[in-house]
């Protein structure tokens, strides 16, 4: 069987990991721009200078707070990898022509909010910064390629966290909302696919990432995601009286979770993790917030400050589609077991049934249709799966090639898997882009070696390499699934 014609095949990036050119086009500095590299074994970190001058860094994992009165900011002596990123910024018209070789029918990429406000609270937005983004949607639509918008995706303006505290600020909204309204004016007719926030479920693990929250208290981060649940909530009515064509959705960070045996108790801390990420979409779309977390905050001793308009925002302003990203799924057990293993910023226990990825990311293709069936079940909403695939380190042969079969079998079981949940479960798909299309600095390390990419590029991660462009093996296999909306999947 095949998905439905007219599905969005394609593929996924973030600004802040590809687009590079930090400081070109008038764009501001952002968090993204000082977090320095790391690896598999070492965290990477946010460097800040407190009041007394003294210069600091503070590991992204395990989060903890940033002192107050520090002014997160760049230093000498230490690499970041958005910087350059792949240098996106000044190549953009080589790679959306390979994306355009492999047939993709949509490409999800980030808009840099610093490079169209520079400090965030600007009055004003930033010409050059939305001529760029202008210019790479004109490329995209040149070969009949869909632009799908991420408008925050890890890149909060720095000088909203040094100045407001990040999303902790309630003025954050009003300085979002204005951002929003820009990009769907000046981008009217040429963008229809939005969503609001990456991985708005980050917060509750990585506030900084999330939203540029330096405080790391439950309190928060709850204050926090409040705001931006108010702001998306905005934002998705706002962009449908500027154009009734717009789709504006939620985007979660989700995997199946599995209790690791069927005592009751580790069946029951599955609902409960389920329930974690479920918060973040159940108010997104069903415009309230869900009683389950009531009741947790109100254990926490968490209040949440609302304005009296915030409840009918909520409520006027649900999502009309849900992007999600699936990587791998997890185990969670009651008792101790001693055999700890993670993804994409979520531990769990190993699960014996499952290979693993080089990062130790458990690959589990089925656990995409139970995620899909799930989502569909609960929500009734159009699903998009916006990140999918495999870190792995390539090999260069001695010719060129590189033959990335690991990647063909990892994506070709998840696609399997879509299509039953589309052609057997009566799942409502709407597409389905593959994380990091093309070589990109990794979000959770910082690093290159960790690839997901149909194209190679050449960097290290110490920034070294000519930044060439190269296709995989995985690059001609994928052009061939798109051609037959996923009916072949034959790695010949």
């Amino acid at each position: 069987m095949s998905l439905p014609k007219g599905f969005l095949w394609g593929g996924a990036t973030a600004a802040n990991q590809f687009e590079g050119g930090y400081l070109d086009g008038g764009k501001g500095l952002s968090t993204a721009d000082v977090v320095t590299a790391g690896s598999h074994t070492v965290s990477r970190r946010i460097t800040y200078t407190m009041p007394d001058g003294t210069k600091h860094t503070q590991p992204i994992m395990p989060y903890e707070e940033i002192p107050e009165g520090a002014v997160c900011d760049v230093q000498e002596g230490y690499y970041y990898p958005s910087h350059i990123g792949i240098d996106f910024y000044h190549r953009y018209k080589e790679d959306i022509a390979l994306f355009a070789e492999m047939g993709f029918k949509c490409f999800r990429l980030s808009i840099n909010w610093g490079r169209i406000f520079p400090n965030g609270d600007d009055e004003t937005p930033n010409e050059e910064g939305l001529k760029f983004y202008d210019d790479v949607f004109d490329e995209l639509l040149k070969y009949n390629i869909e632009p799908v918008v991420t408008i925050s995706h890890y890149e909060t303006p720095l000088t909203l966290v040094n100045k407001y505290g990040g999303w902790l600020d309630r003025r954050v909204i009003d300085f979002y909302v204005l951002y929003c309204e820009t990009l769907f004016t000046r981008y009217k007719g040429k963008v229809k696919y939005w969503m609001t926030f990456n991985e708005i479920n980050i917060m509750g693990m990585l506030p900084f990432f999330a939203g540029g929250v330096i405080k790391a208290t439950p309190q928060a981060k709850a204050q926090a995601v409040h705001h931006q649940f108010v702001a998306s909530a905005k934002v998705v009515k706002l962009g449908h009286q500027i154009d009734p064509e717009n789709k504006v959705g939620l985007m979660i960070a989700y995997g199946s979770t599995y209790a690791y045996s069927c005592d009751p108790k580790d069946q029951a801390l599955a609902m409960e993790t389920t329930q974690n990420s479920h918060f973040y979409s159940d108010v997104q779309v069903r415009g309230y917030y869900p009683a389950y977390k009531l009741k947790e905050y109100e254990r926490l001793g968490v209040k949440v400050e609302m304005a009296s308009e915030d409840a009918q925002t909520l409520k006027e302003g649900c999502v009309d589609y849900l992007g999600f990203s699936y990587y791998s799924s997890s185990c969670v057990s009651s008792k101790p077991v001693g055999n700890e293993t993670g993804g994409n910023f979520v531990s769990g226990v190993k699960n014996p049934y499952l290979k693993a990825s080089d990062w130790g990311w458990q690959i589990d293709g089925i656990g995409l249709r139970i995620a899909l069936n799930r989502l569909w079940e609960r929500y009734q909403k159009p699903l998009f799966i916006v990140e999918n695939g495999l870190g792995a380190v390539d090999t260069v042969e001695e010719d060129g090639s590189i033959n990335d079969d690991y990647r063909i079998e990892y994506i070709a079981e998840h696609i399997k898997e879509m299509d039953k949940a589309v052609n057997y479960d009566g799942v409502d798909l709407i597409g389905y882009t593959p994380w990091g299309c093309i070589d990109l600095v990794s979000a959770g390390t910082g690093e290159m070696k960790k690839r997901y990419g149909f194209i190679y590029v050449d960097r290290d991660d110490q920034g070294n390499g000519s930044l060439n462009r190269s296709k995989k093996k995985s690059f001609n296999w994928y052009k061939k699934v798109i051609a037959s909306d996923g009916e072949d999947l034959s790695n010949d």
